[in-house]
């Protein structure tokens, strides 16, 4: 009798431990499926960033050059002062 008990017993904790099993196996599966939706989100974005860092990239070199380009346009039209003397705005002592 007790040896039938123990077996009983055995296989309500081995029957347990497999549903036990089986629910965590789902919960993992479930919480595995919501993460690959999260990366190929993720990736999804990245891509997008990639391509706006590109077009921003693009954008700054043009303004760079453009930038050169009107500074060189800017150079030739300065003028040179010329200086005065500064012994002349010297008071002379008597």
């Amino acid at each position: 009798m007790t040896r039938k008990n123990t077996l009983a017993t055995l296989a309500v904790a081995v029957l347990l431990s497999l549903s036990l099993t089986a629910c965590k196996d789902t919960k993992t599966l479930q919480e595995n499926e919501q993460l690959k939706a999260q990366v190929a989100e993720l990736q999804k974005e990245n891509g997008q960033l990639g391509n706006n860092l590109e077009t921003v990239t693009a954008a700054r070199d043009a303004l760079a050059k453009e930038n050169e380009v009107l500074k060189a346009r800017i150079k030739p039209h300065k003028t040179k002062r010329s200086q005065t003397k500064a012994s002349s705005r010297k008071r002379r002592r008597s």
